[in-house]
């Protein structure tokens, strides 16, 4: 959908912002729930790369950090420059918000689906999308303050090649070791000191977040 209703001057920060604190905000508002102040809204690569864990099983779509991370007290949310979609980068930028209201120590529990339930989002909790009405709000969004000012950047992921963990014992014998036999065994001081110590931890699944 194309909208000439796009300021020409318009950068994507100050769209993200129109959209939070002239529509955003309102809607969380009437469900009960206020969005903090202090938060900054950007585009930007996601701090992990392109995907949400091991495996690339999802893309990371946002994220949303809390002010204690921040050294002015911002909470700063990131719209992944990869989202291009006016209506899609909106529903995401809702998820974020609702991490913000609720706060992160909430994660993707109750609470913070409750607030997301609240304001139309559907779906997996990690992986929210809008539900209908919320939608239809979004495409009356888009149609008065235009489309995201964005053009789809295409990243590309390369395969990290196999990484070797160091093995130490606390004689100073060391050694290197690939994860594929770290997962089978850890390997033992050839000088009769036992286990050695290594920083692999097997790897599990984690849906992320968006």
């Amino acid at each position: 959908m194309t909208n000439t209703n796009t300021p020409t001057n318009a950068n994507r920060e100050s769209w993200l912002n129109l959209i939070a604190d002239k529509h955003i905000r309102p809607l969380f508002a009437s469900k009960g729930y206020t969005i903090p102040a202090n938060v900054r809204l950007s585009c930007s690569l996601a701090s992990g790369g392109i995907h949400t864990k091991k495996h690339q099983k999802r893309f990371t779509l946002g994220e949303c950090y809390p002010a204690s991370m921040s050294s002015d007290n911002t909470i700063q949310i990131m719209i992944v420059p990869s989202l291009a979609d006016s209506a899609r980068v909106i529903d995401v930028l809702i998820h974020e918000l609702c991490h913000a209201t609720v706060g992160n120590g909430e994660g993707h529990n109750k609470v913070f689906g409750a607030c997301a339930r609240a304001v139309g989002l559907e779906g997996k909790l990690t992986s929210t999308k809008a539900g209908e009405w919320l939608k239809a709000l979004i495409t009356q969004w888009i149609e008065s303050e235009g489309e995201y000012p964005h053009a789809k950047l295409t990243t590309r992921y390369t395969k990290q090649t196999t990484r070797l963990h160091k093995c130490d014992c606390a004689c100073g014998y060391t050694m290197r070791i690939s994860s594929k036999w770290l997962k089978i065994a850890t390997p033992r001081c050839p000088l009769g000191h036992g286990d050695m110590a290594h920083d692999f931890k097997p790897e599990y699944d984690d849906e992320g977040e968006e």
